[in-house]
């Protein structure tokens, strides 16, 4: 497989090959890392160069080589394959085809697109391969008199565009991600914050509570030193019978309030239950070998007749309605007309019916001071307080119980806030700054959601079911392999994240469901595609401008191979980079087995000999770039033949810091093969 970097860093070494071989003739097919092996009189087979053939016999359709390397241009030599059955091939060292060709394909030149390597066998096949074949060269008329016209020109413009809105896109998409990067970095600083005056909170709230009840129990031994008061409230004896009847109803009251709630909510589930197997009745196949489904049908017609037959309560829902009433004087029990009965002590109040009216109005002032003295120190109890603890007692608890709740409270928000900063919110924080938002996809019968860092969600069409695919666990980093795609939308290839959410709703007769979440770059937050991989386990392709890195980053990620890149303008030069002199660069011309070290070797090694394309193998990952030189006189001179070298050797490595960078477009994947292609820009 290729990468863009690897191909625009070979736009300069290999340019010079093409335009060479332009000057002579090339055979139909030949690409141009091997146009070296038939520029001579006659043909030697590549991997066998004791076989000497007339160039006559290149393209003749018949296959003459043993590696297939004489029929560049068709496919006569397209059964050749290291895995195939064994057969008789004159001037094979073998004696048979049992070996392995040594050009990778049909070469498509392309101009104005991408060059690319196509199978043998789609050569003459009567198919226009204009996904890779763009200029229609992989049909020349001999099979059904078919030819194909050149697109190159209008399928390379609309790749262009294509490319640049991508790039555009791109561009934006990383602005995004530093302002997600930013908001996230605001985020945590403000958890950050919140924990530390949380912190502070819980210890000042900690010293507050503390006060509150050793307040509470002093008040409680101060209160406790007093003579106790009586129990009894109003009415005496009566008064307490009365008291404890009337706590018991409420307490019965009660129960029966929590449980008409209770069957309320039994209810919903059972008629939801219902209405899900009667779903499941309607659409099942009665021809279905599925016992599990069957079995379970068969036993919710079994309940449905029991319930239609059995006998229904006649307790109506008015009746529990009307005891859940308040009781007054109009309802239930009239409590009022038993707390008003005179209490013990009251009967005293009696005798003043045999006293004077002047001696009555005195007397009631001294009783009033007198109970009121009583009252406040313990002595007697107060009718109002219906034998509850003392205002002073009940104001305490109070204050002490809402310091423990307030601290409870605290404590737990405490433990969030640090539980969410230790969280994988991924590189930088970023999930930090889209936590909780959600995004949707339509797939079929289904509406798919993912709520970021959370869980994502089954939702039906035709009801209002929905299940829980899996909880947010953790962020991995996985390898991707997969095509680009024209509109920018695919994971494509190398290491990407991978948000796992696990221990979802249970399939039927299967296990928990789990959702694997690749993240790929996107300008906004999007769901792509959804695939079910195996059984409950869900691939969910996403878009989102955390997923997109830079071109540093990308360089960074690039794998070392070889590769080998043609470029039409004759002004595009190789600068250096950060390689430094004697720097083990590798460079390696394949078929002439000639090994190069440094950068400036290797450009003395491309003018001395101007027919040969070469590969670079950079596995210390070194940085180049293909610059355009904007001085054509010069460039003229050195496609010429002279090697600028010798007079401007500086200058020509060097390269302007203006100049603009060269940047070869993706290598495309073969369609019908699924193979990547070797690819070149011409």
């Amino acid at each position: 497989m290729q990468h863009p970097k690897s191909l625009a860093l070979l736009g300069a070494v290999c340019s010079l090959t093409v335009t060479v071989a332009a000057a002579g003739s090339v055979p139909r097919g030949v690409g141009p890392e091997f146009i070296s092996h038939y520029q001579n009189k006659e043909f030697a087979c590549i991997a066998n160069p004791s076989i000497v053939i007339s160039l006559d016999r290149v393209n003749d359709n018949t296959c003459d080589c043993p590696d297939g390397s004489d029929e560049p241009g068709t496919a006569a030599c397209a059964f050749i394959d290291p895995l195939s059955p064994e057969q008789p091939l004159y001037g094979s060292p073998s004696g048979t085809t049992n070996t392995t060709r040594s050009l990778p394909g049909f070469w498509c030149n392309n101009k104005g697109h991408i060059g690319g390597y196509i199978p043998f066998t789609f050569v003459n096949d009567g198919i226009c391969d204009y996904d890779v074949c763009c200029d229609g060269s992989d049909e020349n008329g001999s099979a059904n008199g078919v030819k194909c016209e050149n697109r190159c020109a209008a399928i390379g413009k609309e790749y262009r565009r294509l490319a640049e809105e991508r790039k555009k896109a791109h561009a934006k998409a990383i602005v995004k991600k530093q302002e997600m990067i930013k908001q996230a970095s605001e985020l945590r600083q403000q958890a950050e914050a919140r924990v530390v005056a949380l912190e502070k909170d819980v210890k000042d709230l900690e010293a507050k509570k503390e006060a509150l009840e050793r307040e509470y129990a002093r008040v409680q031994n101060e209160e406790a030193g007093k003579i106790v008061r009586r129990k009894a409230g109003a009415g005496g004896k009566l008064g307490v019978l009365v008291g404890l009847a009337k706590d018991r109803v409420e307490e019965l009251r009660e129960a029966l309030r929590l449980v008409t709630e209770d069957r309320e909510t039994m209810r919903g589930k059972k008629n939801e239950l219902e209405a899900i197997l009667a779903q499941l009745k309607q659409d099942h196949d009665p021809n279905s070998k599925d016992e599990g489904v069957s079995a379970a049908i068969k036993s919710f017609e079994d309940w449905t007749a029991r319930e239609a037959s059995a006998d229904q309560s006649e307790f109506l829902e008015s009746d529990i309605n009307e005891i859940l009433k308040e009781d007054d004087e109009t309802n239930g029990v009239n409590w009022k007309a038993f707390e008003e009965h005179q209490g013990d002590t009251d009967i005293l109040y009696d005798f003043d019916a045999y006293i004077p009216p002047f001696i009555r109005d005195v007397l009631h002032d001294k009783i009033r001071i007198v109970r009121k003295w009583l009252i406040s120190n313990g002595m007697m109890a107060d009718p109002a307080t219906d034998g509850s603890e003392s205002s002073a007692v009940k104001a305490a608890r109070e204050a002490a119980e809402g310091a423990a709740q307030e601290l409870s409270q605290k404590t737990r928000e405490l433990e969030q806030e640090k539980s969410d900063l230790q969280k994988d919110f991924g590189p930088s924080d970023i999930f930090r700054a889209i936590q909780g938002k959600c995004a949707e996809i339509d797939a079929g019968e289904y509406t798919y959601e993912l709520c970021w860092l959370d869980k994502t969600l089954q939702k039906s069409k035709k009801g209002h079911a929905s299940s829980n695919m899996g909880n947010y666990a953790r962020i991995d980093i996985a390898t991707a392999d997969e095509e680009d795609r024209v509109d920018g939308r695919s994971l494509g290839s190398g290491p990407r994240m991978v948000m796992r959410y696990e221990n979802g709703q249970t399939c039927w007769n299967g296990p928990q469901r789990r959702t694997d979440v690749w993240l790929g770059c996107a300008e906004t937050e999007e769901i792509w595609r959804v695939s079910e991989a195996e059984k409950c386990v869900y691939k969910l392709e996403v878009g989102t401008p955390a997923a997109c890195e830079d071109d540093t980053v990308k360089k960074s990620h690039e794998k070392d191979e070889l590769t080998c890149i043609t470029a039409a303008e004759p002004n595009v030069t190789i600068a250096g980079g950060k390689l430094k002199e004697g720097y083990p660069l590798q460079t390696t011309h394949r078929f002439g087995r000639q090994v190069i070290y440094s950068l400036d070797a290797l450009l003395d090694e491309i003018y001395a000999r101007p027919n040969h394309s070469y590969e670079l193998y950079d596995p210390l990952r070194a940085i180049y770039k293909a610059e355009a030189d904007t001085d054509t006189d010069t460039d003229t001179e050195a496609w010429s033949g002279q090697n600028p070298r010798q007079e401007t050797s500086t200058e020509r490595t060097k390269g302007g810091d203006d100049d603009p960078e060269v940047e070869a477009p993706v290598t495309p994947r073969n369609k019908r093969t699924g193979q990547w292609l070797r690819a070149a820009q011409s």
